[in-house]
């Protein structure tokens, strides 16, 4: 049971992970289109971008360095709660990843 509940974490740590980095790409990406354009739109993505990588910076923050909330995390939190926080991360992963290609693209 806690080796299964150690994948969770490592899932979750990891799609957290990601996400930080694909959220500062797509900043750097729309601070350079709003730099240009001056765009609502672009602006307003620009700040979504923020938002959620605060965020996910945050919950990776938790995950790696705070020993007390990582410790609880991975021994302390019931099963169900953990799949499920992951599967968030997980979805949070692929729509970030999406729109990262659809902006770079």
């Amino acid at each position: 049971m806690e080796g299964e509940m150690s994948v969770w974490f490592d899932v979750a740590r990891v799609a957290a992970g990601l996400n930080v980095l694909f959220l500062l790409t797509l900043s750097y990406v729309w601070v350079r289109n709003y730099a240009e354009l001056r765009s609502k739109h672009t602006l307003g993505l620009l700040l979504f971008a923020l938002f959620l990588l605060a965020e996910n910076a945050l919950a990776f923050y938790f995950y790696l360095f705070d020993s007390t909330l990582s410790g609880w995390f991975a021994t302390e939190v019931p099963r169900i709660a953990w799949q499920a926080m992951m599967a968030l991360h997980v979805l949070e992963t692929a729509g970030i990843a999406f729109l990262l290609w659809v902006t770079w693209d």
